[in-house]
């Protein structure tokens, strides 16, 4: 399973970074595998790992900011493994070097 989630803290001002960083410190901690993007962070494993792991980041900031929104976008395939990096070696092998990327 693949899950792409954003946790946004609400009332503890404009800059987010120390509690962003709480959440992406337990999803480390996990051992899962995980990409960390600017605007959200997927994460592979099995489902009860990843939901876990993300209702974890979610109550951790709730302990800090009076209210928490987290979005969750879900791709599970069944037998499916490998896909953090796979979905993206997949299109950049048909694109070639054309494409921005790190």
């Amino acid at each position: 399973m693949l899950a792409s989630f954003s946790i946004i803290p609400i009332g503890e001002g404009e800059e987010l970074k120390d509690l962003i960083a709480k959440a992406v410190s337990i999803i480390d901690k996990s051992g899962l595998p995980y990409k960390l993007g600017a605007m959200q962070t997927t994460i592979e494993g099995k489902q009860e790992e990843v939901l876990s792991v993300i209702m974890e980041c979610h109550n951790e900031l709730l302990k800090e900011a009076p209210r928490v929104l987290t979005h969750i976008t879900i791709d599970d395939r069944k037998g499916a493994e490998g896909r953090l990096e796979g979905k993206v070696s997949d299109v950049r092998k048909i694109l070639g070097d054309h494409i921005n990327h790190e």
